[in-house]
């Protein structure tokens, strides 16, 4: 089974830059479509970013020209570059990993990171 951990939160003031991790092991992170998703308080979990096994990249609307979605094969690591950061964009931050043949999230066949506190604030 994939193991995934994520780091890389805090806080930051608004304009700001933060930039997350998530170590895959157990598998290569090549093997799997990998995702950012977040959750605000009071709100579901949303989907923030993806990268497919492929190297496909899709963006929600919301944080398109903002953040960026990278994968380093040789580090077995995805990466959230957030740039310009909004206070709507406090959340708690997970990584995501589905098989190529899934949806990024799909329950019961997605493995998650522990997730990772971004409070932007002034």
């Amino acid at each position: 089974q994939v193991q995934l951990v994520d780091s890389g939160g805090g806080l930051v003031q608004p304009a700001g830059s933060l930039r997350f991790s998530c170590v895959v092991s157990g598998s290569s992170v090549t093997s799997y479509n990998m995702a950012w998703f977040r959750q605000a308080p009071g709100k579901q979990r949303e989907l923030v970013a993806y990268i497919l096994n492929g190297g496909s990249i899709e963006y929600a609307t919301f944080v398109k020209g903002r953040f960026t979605i990278s994968r380093v094969n040789a580090e077995n690591t995805v990466y959230l570059q957030m740039n310009s950061l909004k206070l709507e964009d406090t959340a708690i931050y997970y990584c995501n990993a589905a098989p190529p043949l899934r949806t990024p999230g799909t329950p019961g066949f997605s493995s998650w990171g522990q997730g990772t506190q971004v409070t932007v604030s002034s």
